[in-house]
């Protein structure tokens, strides 16, 4: 059954169709979100919160890119995630004036961690979100200028000039901090 079909009886409430679909770009919400900078430990809360507001908004899904449309929600889960987060943060210091433990001992996270090249990871979340996504979306995801423009709202020559200088801030941030070391 193509992604199509399964969406219009996702839409008609079968729930095994929903299953499916949600199976088919389960992989691919996740590895965004972490993109995006979402921590290792918040990813599984992320991709959870992003596939139960996919459930309660499909029937406003119109025939479009249905990709561009989960990147719209990942991408807007993850900042409300981390503004909510960040609030909590600020709470939790003022009580325990101390640093959160961070844990990586769930199978999903130490693949992600081994999945992903930690210098060029690091890299890239120190770079503004507004050169940050974009450069995700294209390098990372596929999607075309055309594309990324859909899912930031933005114009096409916007997209063009955030990924320049993205790469260029990219290329700074390698440099400053040494280069890459391959084979670590």
């Amino acid at each position: 059954m193509d992604e199509t079909e399964l969406i219009v009886r996702a839409q008609q409430g079968d729930r095994a169709a929903y299953g499916e679909l949600m199976n088919l770009h389960y992989r691919t919400v996740e590895k965004f979100a972490y993109q995006c900078g979402v921590s290792l430990d918040d990813v599984p809360d992320v991709t959870q919160e992003v596939f139960i507001k996919l459930y309660r908004f499909l029937n406003q899904f119109k025939q479009d890119r249905f990709t561009t449309w989960l990147y719209k929600i990942t991408l807007n889960t993850a900042r409300d995630y981390y503004r909510k987060e960040s609030r909590e943060r600020a709470k939790e210091k003022k009580l325990l004036k101390g640093e959160r433990i961070t844990s990586y001992d769930s199978p999903e996270t130490k693949v992600l961690l081994f999945e992903e090249d930690r210098e060029l990871h690091t890299a890239i979340i120190e770079l503004d979100e507004k050169y940050r996504i974009p450069l995700i979306l294209y390098y990372f995801q596929d999607l075309s200028y055309q594309q990324i423009a859909d899912v930031l709202n933005i114009t096409l020559s916007t997209v063009k000039t955030r990924l320049f200088r993205a790469k260029d801030g990219l290329k700074k941030t390698i440099e400053i901090n040494g280069g890459m070391d391959r084979g670590k």
